[in-house]
């Protein structure tokens, strides 16, 4: 085949009260974040017991890839690597150099371009390798998946689910928020820039489109950082209370922009905008989002086939298949180098 293993490389959370402070620290390392809001921050994972959703569904995610390869004959090791916590991506990859892994593919947990979403993966494969020394193996990172059909009929399924019972819901996709300047300079410079707020909202228009949706809006979440700093707007909470005064009885959130429910989903949407919307009156539901869709393990599999040979690279838009890259090469010259305002997770 080419390849003698996957690397699944994820963001990474702590798993009890005494490691959230030491993962926001490795978080935020060198970004100057003051205290106070990592304590802030940190009153969020506390709120769940200290233990952030997100290595949990990531092994779930991975076993579920795991079976799935198995029933397409597709014999390929599976390894799991973070960026912030353990298991770090550095152990792993010099585990898998130890059992003999000389090719592998990655794959990102995110769908999508930018810094934080792609560009800063690629910063993890070179960092990694470095560590691993001579005997790194080489690694390919899958390409965006924003766009495939897979990905967009498991959300498009998840919304027509969220909006039944619910009356006169208007939909509502959510994406994480990142700084104007970092959107602006999000793919390569000739494409004009804002590749990540462009994809954001073809995805959504995408799973509105298979939904049967036509009217919606898209808005941020999660953003972080000091006031005096842009970041793509308007935020579901505030948006929440926009749609009340035009009236609006109900919302539905679609979390477009997460694979998966991990902390940003359970915290920001089933926490704080339900809440609002409860003060308000209105009626409230998410959709769910993909990573626990059996179509993900296959859309998965599917982008690995891409690399053996014997699949086609379905996509449903015009944006160019980017962000697979051999040992952590960006996509072009200058695609996604800022890394202006990373937000604390």
């Amino acid at each position: 085949m080419g390849y003698d293993a996957l690397l699944w490389l994820s963001f990474g959370g702590p798993e009890g009260p005494d490691e959230v402070m030491p993962f926001l620290e490795n978080v935020t390392r060198g970004r100057g974040v003051p205290p106070e809001r990592l304590a802030e921050v940190a009153e969020h994972y506390q709120h769940f017991g200290g233990v952030s959703p997100i290595n949990g569904l990531n092994r779930e995610a991975i076993a579920a890839v795991e079976k799935e390869l198995g029933a397409q004959g597709i014999d390929l090791p599976v390894y799991f690597g973070n960026r912030n916590w353990a298991p770090m991506a550095e152990d792993t990859v010099a585990r898998m150099a130890a059992d003999g892994v000389r090719r592998a593919l990655v794959f990102p947990t995110s769908a999508y371009g930018g810094y934080s979403a792609c560009r800063q993966y690629d910063e993890d494969i070179e960092r990694v390798r470095a560590a691993a020394g001579e005997n790194a193996p080489e690694l390919t990172k899958l390409r965006q998946f924003f766009d495939h059909p897979l990905f967009v009929s498991a959300f498009a399924d998840a919304l027509r689910a969220a909006h039944e019972g619910l009356e006169n819901a208007r939909t509502v996709f959510t994406a994480h928020s990142v700084p104007e300047s970092a959107d602006q300079a999000s793919g390569p410079p000739e494409e004009g820039g804002r590749r990540y707020s462009r994809q954001i909202a073809e995805a959504a228009r995408l799973v509105a489109a298979e939904a049967g949706i036509t009217e919606y809006d898209v808005v941020w979440q999660s953003r972080s950082g000091p006031p005096r700093i842009l970041w793509l707007a308007p935020d579901i909470v505030d948006h929440i209370d926009t749609l009340h005064a035009r009236g609006v009885e109900a919302v539905v959130v679609c979390p477009v922009g997460f694979v998966s429910d991990h902390l940003e989903v359970v915290w920001d949407l089933d926490n704080e905008a339900a809440e609002r919307a409860r003060e308000l009156g209105m009626g409230f539901a998410r959709a769910a989002t993909a990573g626990a869709d059996p179509r993900f393990a296959e859309l998965v599999v599917e982008l690995v086939r891409e690399h053996l040979g014997d699949a086609p690279a379905r996509k449903l838009s015009d944006f160019p298949a980017a962000g697979c890259t051999v040992n952590g090469a960006p996509c072009a010259v200058g695609c996604c180098a800022t890394a202006a305002g990373r937000p604390a997770r």
